[in-house]
């Protein structure tokens, strides 16, 4: 079993059936495995006792299938399964807060955004998702053959989504001064791309009052007929800004296939992701506390970080990966510096209000309860972000490595332009990773780093110049197509585009 290879920094990700002629590497033998890993993780971290353990799994083809091996395995290990069925990954770590249950851990079956053939599994302890290292330490119990074995089962299957939708009410109860209804007279429609998010419209916006109609894609099918439950994806996008259009929404939602990510749309079709998401966001805390933190990866635009600072806040910008971002607030946090919220341009964001957990309903939720408020001063979304300066060009271009031994290529390449760019421009405050060179000339920047998980090459570039960008990627061009070891045709085609 290739367990290692199934490791996407902090989750399981592997082919689980063989669609497109894919190797299936996420077979039932591994799946085994690391649940059993899982479990002797959590024996040593508990001590001796009787496990409670929650599972729940997104509406991909294989998950059911998964989902049984799972609680074969949890069987055999003496646990108390808590099986909540069609899942989201929020709601599988509320399960270990979820006073009812309290959790010892949570498995959540999903891969995400990912293809229909791919799936995955997310591990969680009551102190959150756990980390890189956590990960690896499961896989090494996996490998060597560890398991746990015990006479005391029970399984509990019941709608346990509920119990957390209940919380999600109560969040925006609250914050709209405790009103029973407080989304009376506002259309939301929110595009679940067939994944687990349908509920967010029934089973939250519903009881507080919103109107709903024209909501799409809110039944679960794991062949994600519609299009790719991805709010990264200019398709979905296009489709929720059509169904706010059509509906004359106030607001539209669109979630990735487990929740743990969200963008919204404007009642005038404006998307809110990436940079705008972000500033959103930012303002809304940044009002109730100022002077606090917002992390982000490290590709966000410096018209947010202006932002961010013009609110009274700090930004800080740190290496991609939501875990990376999350574990960066966490630390601040730990030095006594107030970091109220980690968020990745492409959506995953946490809130320390809500224990670090990226959620993309939780966001969703926030959001909503800020717009009920500011209608009834006649405001709307849009009055929180003005200001914010928007790039007039942007581009992400992957290069792929042509070498076997491309991390310590990709290095020295990146030690070289970082000489190159501190010699000839300006380099931007430290993103934790790659070489971010300010170029006036493009007024713009580019971001060069390696891929968290694959032989790639990411170069983001941003500019406040018509024709900005490809001034920017020329000169990108002129220096990594020295560089036999990389693929810079990408950025040849960009530039004659």
């Amino acid at each position: 079993m290739e367990l290692k290879s199934l490791k996407s920094g902090s989750d399981i990700r592997g082919t689980a059936t063989p669609d497109y002629g894919e190797r299936v590497t996420l077979t039932d033998e591994a799946v085994a495995a690391l649940v059993n890993g899982f479990v002797v993780f959590l024996k040593k971290k508990y001590g001796d006792k009787d496990l409670r353990i929650a599972l729940g799994r997104d509406s991909r083809l294989s998950s059911a299938h998964i989902s049984e091996i799972c609680i074969e395995v949890l069987k055999k290990a003496g646990t108390e399964i808590f099986d909540g069925e069609l899942f989201t990954t929020p709601a599988a770590f509320y399960m270990t807060k979820n006073p009812e249950v309290d959790a010892d851990g949570a498995v959540m079956i999903t891969a995400s955004h990912h293809p229909k053939q791919r799936n995955g599994l997310k591990f969680f302890t009551k102190a959150g998702g756990l980390d890189s290292a956590e990960l690896d330490a499961v896989i090494a119990y996996a490998e060597a053959g560890e398991t746990v074995e015990g006479a005391r089962t029970v399984l509990r299957r019941r709608d346990y989504l509920s119990d957390y939708a209940q919380t999600l009410i109560e969040l925006v109860r609250r914050r709209c001064g405790n009103v029973e209804r407080p989304l009376g007279g506002l259309k939301i429609v929110v595009d679940a791309g067939n994944g687990a998010g349908g509920f967010f419209a029934r089973n939250v916006l519903r009881e507080l009052g919103a109107d709903t109609t024209g909501s799409q894609y809110l039944e679960p099918d794991g062949n994600f007929p519609n299009h790719v439950p991805n709010p990264e994806d200019a398709a979905a996008m296009s489709s929720i800004r059509a169904c706010v259009k059509d509906n004359a929404a106030d607001l539209g939602v669109i979630f990735d296939t487990d929740v743990d990510r969200a963008a919204i749309v404007l009642a005038d079709g404006r998307e809110l992701n990436r940079n705008g998401l972000i500033a959103l966001s930012s303002a809304i805390l940044l009002e109730e506390q100022k002077g606090a933190y917002i992390v982000t990866d490290s590709v966000t635009s410096d018209g947010l970080r202006k932002f961010i600072e013009s609110k009274g806040g700090f930004h800080m910008r740190y290496k991609r990966g939501y875990r990376n971002v999350i574990n960066e607030a966490k630390r601040l946090n730990a030095e006594g510096r107030n970091a109220v919220l980690a968020i990745e341009t492409s959506g995953h964001a946490a809130f320390r209000e809500n224990n670090f957990l990226d959620d993309g309903a939780y966001l969703a939720a926030r959001i909503i309860a800020k717009l009920a408020e500011l209608k009834k001063d006649g405001k709307t979304l849009l009055s929180l972000i003005e200001g914010l300066e928007e790039p007039l060009e942007t581009a992400e271009i992957r290069l792929s490595f042509k070498t076997p031994d491309f991390a310590a290529y990709g290095e020295r390449m990146l030690r070289e332009l970082r000489d190159f760019s501190e010699k000839t421009f300006t380099l931007a405050p430290s993103t934790y990773e790659g070489v971010r060179t300010n170029i006036d000339y493009a007024d713009g920047w580019f971001l060069a780093r390696i891929s968290v998980h694959d032989p790639v090459l990411p170069v983001n570039i941003e500019s406040r110049k018509k024709g900005g960008a490809r001034l920017i990627a020329r000169l990108l061009y002129s220096f990594l197509s020295a560089y036999s070891g990389i693929d810079s045709e990408p950025l040849k085609r960009y530039i004659e585009s």
